[in-house]
């Protein structure tokens, strides 16, 4: 059965199944639409991709944005705290869901995903 269903495009594992009109991976968690990568093709590569901030703000290069939720940083005892405000974001097809490149005050330069942050 999951011979015949797409790999996991988050872990690559081959175990998906259906559950619905959706595509679960029993490894990582992760669910997808069973018709995006059919549907999409070459017409998604052309196309101008469109980053969402958590509330679901359009996001460019150079907004400000605001942490909102504690995050912990590998390497430092302390966390990015909620509220903490980082400018001049730019947009890039990073490491994973990392799609912020930015300078975070007090952490130096990093990624962050789009899901963590609002729009200021």
């Amino acid at each position: 059965m999951s011979d015949s269903l797409p790999p996991c495009p988050e872990c690559a594992e081959e175990y998906a199944y259906e559950m619905g009109a959706l595509l679960v991976c029993p490894m990582c968690g992760h669910e997808w639409s069973a018709q995006a990568p059919a549907a999409g093709g070459e017409a998604d590569a052309d196309a101008p991709r469109v980053i969402k901030d958590a509330v679901g703000n359009v996001l460019a290069d150079g907004d400000t944005v605001t942490v909102i939720k504690d995050l912990k940083v590998k390497g430092s005892s302390a966390p990015i705290k909620v509220g903490t405000k980082v400018r001049g974001i730019r947009l890039v097809d990073g490491v994973g869901d990392h799609d912020i490149d930015c300078t975070v005050p007090g952490f130096g330069a990093m990624q962050l995903k789009s899901s963590v942050v609002k729009k200021s």
